[in-house]
């Protein structure tokens, strides 16, 4: 069985036995020692960092944190049962920081909760992955705060065959259609899309389990979620009983538009970790810009731990090249309106607040009262002259 990328709970039913059963070798400890070799000009240690800087991830090692896995040096250590690697944190010019880092999967790994529910039950994690509708949802009770953006659009899609449909070139076109549309059962970007009227509350199907089973089986019928930087690539040169292209449009073109897995801390923990947020976050830009030039070695780290960590997921060279490229084609991975990589537009975000507010409200989980942007993002840490270069 393969599987796709998803955070959703409805996921774990069907592949938590598998994840739990499915453990690699144990290579190591949890966290290096120690950072190797001298440390350059960017000295987190001297900033005021941790020495070890732990960052939760959303989901298994892929491309589309490449940027993280760019930061990490060519000491890491696997620990495969827990699912984490650690090394020496590493600038643009491949130098110490003095400090390490570990990267914690998440998904399987951490039983499919959210990486908000992992930060704030275990406070060694300095750093995690949540996207701007995931924070705003829990902002009442787990506070959170973005710090860099290192995806400027979701990958989030929906999909279809367009064999079958030739007249579709959008979502909206789904619903003039009466095309079934499967996703994941409680994303909110969905109650926006039939809460707005792109699709009809009565043509879409929450049982969406992250494996291409059902798509294949409905020959063409069906629409279905995905990510685009990977199951475009997957159906058609993975999935043998498919094999062939998929049509899709971003959910982001739809206009449903967080910031998917934006770097994020505890909001109390927001000024303590100024003094190293604002050395940490240039770094990170850079090594997201860094990764699209040069994907290779860091990709290789990807792959590495993929197979280390042995989940059930399946990710291969391919895949991850395929990302890459489309991370750069769709601006996944780019720029905001002024030419700076991973800073926020606070407009689009309180955008969202309004959009999903009364989603949340009615799933029973509130957001803060009064909310804005200010609580959910800041761009105090970004360096304004760090840009992807125009292609």
């Amino acid at each position: 069985m393969r599987i796709t990328r998803t955070t959703s709970a409805l996921a774990a039913t069907a592949l938590l036995a598998l994840s739990l059963a499915a453990c690699g070798s144990d290579d190591g400890d949890s966290a290096a020692a120690a950072p190797s070799g001298e440390v350059g000009s960017n000295d987190l240690a001297a900033a005021g960092c941790p020495s070890n800087i732990v960052v939760q991830t959303d989901w298994n090692p892929e491309a589309e944190h490449g940027g993280l896995y760019e930061s990490l040096g060519d000491d890491y250590v696997v620990d495969a049962s827990n699912k984490s690697v650690s090394g020496t944190l590493i600038d643009g010019n491949g130098d110490s920081t003095g400090v390490t880092l570990e990267i914690r999967a998440g998904g399987p790994a951490i039983g499919f909760q959210t990486v908000t529910a992992q930060m704030y039950s275990d406070t060694d994690i300095d750093l995690g992955y949540i996207a701007t509708d995931e924070a705003i949802q829990n902002s009442a009770d787990q506070p959170t705060t973005a710090v860099l953006a290192p995806l400027e659009k979701s990958p989030t899609m929906i999909m279809w065959d367009p064999a079958t449909y030739p007249d579709v070139k959008g979502i909206a076109d789904l619903k003039a259609a009466g095309t079934t549309v499967r996703y994941f059962d409680g994303s909110a970007y969905m109650a926006y899309l039939t809460g707005a009227g792109i699709l009809d509350a009565d043509q879409v199907d929450g049982s969406y389990d992250g494996t291409p089973a059902g798509f294949v089986a409905a020959g063409g019928e069906v629409a279905q979620q995905g990510f685009a930087s990977a199951e475009p690539y997957i159906y058609k040169n993975e999935v043998a009983d498919w094999g062939k292209d998929v049509d899709y449009q971003l959910v982001y073109d739809a206009g449903f538009q967080p910031y998917q897995s934006s770097i994020s801390v505890r909001s109390d923990d927001l000024d303590g970790m100024s003094d190293c947020l604002t050395a940490l976050v240039p770094l990170m830009q850079q090594a997201d810009v860094d990764y699209l030039a040069d994907p290779a070695r860091a990709t290789g780290i990807i792959l590495d731990l993929v197979d280390q960590y042995d989940t059930g997921w399946v990710y291969s060279q391919g895949v991850a090249d395929y990302s890459v490229q489309t991370q750069q084609e769709l601006g996944l991975v780019g720029n905001g309106p002024d030419d700076t990589h991973g800073n926020f537009d606070t407009d689009r975000v309180d955008t969202l607040i309004e959009q999903t507010t009364p989603i949340f409200d009615e799933q029973g989980t509130p957001p803060k009262e009064g909310l804005t942007a200010d609580d959910l993002v800041t761009n105090q840490f970004i360096d304004d002259s760090i840009g992807v270069p125009a292609s």
